[in-house]
């Protein structure tokens, strides 16, 4: 059987990221085998995220701004970000700048194949993956693989929903966009009793990706998603002519089930499989890559990788009342985050949703919004014990 230090199932995000930390760590001498069935050859996703200072993926960013909008009907407030960025990272390119770095590395491999069990030998000493009907043993196996319909479900009394989009790259004959600014939030749109909004990255003033995003227990059919950006694009925005360049389409698992780390003494959990998609929001990029420098610290400080921080609870609770009120009165929450951009600064905001925030600031943040719906979410999920 051929032997590993470690062995990651998946390069994506969380696996390829994972990869690439411990090859710049003090973990870069250790044998590793990195298995996909995807070759990761084409632009299949991108990353947005927002950051106050340098990443180490920053020469990998297709995109920044440094302004943010959001607009409604009744409201429009264009922020300076600083010293805050937003960024986009084209999957392709980190696949391929992170492939070719972690490849230079002679005792790394990558292999294209099915991954079918990863299991603990009798000993728990080390773990054993099958991959194509062969297997492979491993001091530590980490896994970001699942079936797309895992993270939706679970044990009962959590929310289980989905953040689903699509996105248009559009080029335009005449110039039409801000480059310097994103809109995150395009409330202009009926919210048919879920949260809908719109939002625009602009890489020029005559290319940008227009997308529509909803939230929502169920994903809507193609051709809905697609009226729906032709309207937006017709009747808010007044652009008569444009061609579509590509299109992205996705979706997000918005859950507060909790999601096992351990999956055995030596197996563990990693990306949207481990918990890493934030709950309330479907940001994920930030947190996979920093819940992978944990994880490389915890095996240097440790020799366990399972030596990493948890979620404060109060976030946690934050994000169950979040999504409560998403899955009950999701028409409303159009009001409620008008308020959040309304009454608090975006660099407070940040803090609050890179979970920064101390206690007080948090504190400051909630009582900036309408209380009552927050009250009837925790009255529901805490003494009714009600989704």
């Amino acid at each position: 059987m051929s032997y590993y230090d470690f062995i990651i199932a998946g390069s994506g995000a969380s696996g390829l990221g994972l990869a690439y930390q411990m090859s710049m760590s003090a973990l870069r001498d250790q044998s590793m085998l990195i298995v996909d069935r995807d070759p990761k050859d084409r632009n299949d996703r991108t990353w947005c995220f927002w950051s106050d200072g340098p990443t180490r993926y920053d020469h990998l960013v297709y995109r920044y701004w440094e302004q943010l909008e959001v607009v409604s009907d009744h409201f429009h407030q264009v922020y300076d970000l600083k010293p805050y960025q937003y960024k986009m990272i084209r999957g392709i390119d980190y696949y391929r700048e992170l492939h070719e770095s972690i490849a230079s590395l002679p005792q790394i491999e990558f292999m294209q194949g099915r991954v079918t069990d990863l299991t603990d030998t009798k000993d728990k000493q080390h773990a054993q993956v099958i991959i194509d009907d062969v297997p492979y043993g491993t001091r530590w196996a980490f896994t970001s693989l699942f079936k797309p319909s895992e993270p939706y479900k679970g044990p009962r009394g959590y929310h289980y929903l989905k953040q689903h989009c699509k996105r248009w790259e559009i080029e335009t004959p005449i110039d039409c966009f801000h480059p310097q600014t994103v809109t995150l939030f395009d409330f202009r749109t009926l919210q048919k009793g879920m949260l809908r909004y719109f939002t625009i990255l602009p890489f020029t003033q005559r290319r940008a990706f227009v997308g529509h995003t909803i939230c929502s227990t169920e994903v809507m059919k193609p051709h809905e998603y697609d009226r729906a950006i032709s309207e937006y694009l017709d009747t808010i925005l007044k652009i008569e002519k444009y061609r579509i360049l590509s299109i992205e389409t996705g979706v997000i698992p918005m859950t507060d089930r909790p999601f096992p780390r351990k999956l055995g003494e030596r197996i563990m959990a990693i990306g949207a499989k481990g918990g890493m998609v934030q709950p309330s929001t479907g940001y994920a990029f930030k947190r996979i890559q920093k819940d992978g420098a944990a994880i490389v610290e915890s095996l240097i400080n440790y020799g366990s990788p399972f030596q990493i921080p948890e979620t404060p609870a109060r976030y946690r609770l934050f994000n169950t009342l979040m999504l409560q009120m998403m899955y009950r009165r999701g028409d409303r929450m159009r009001d409620l985050f008008i308020q959040l951009f309304k009454n608090n600064s975006i660099q407070q905001i940040f803090r609050f949703l890179d979970e920064e925030a101390t206690a007080s600031e948090h504190m400051r943040l909630l009582t900036s919004l309408p209380a009552l719906p927050f009250l009837n979410a925790l009255f529901r999920v805490k003494l009714l014990r009600k989704v």
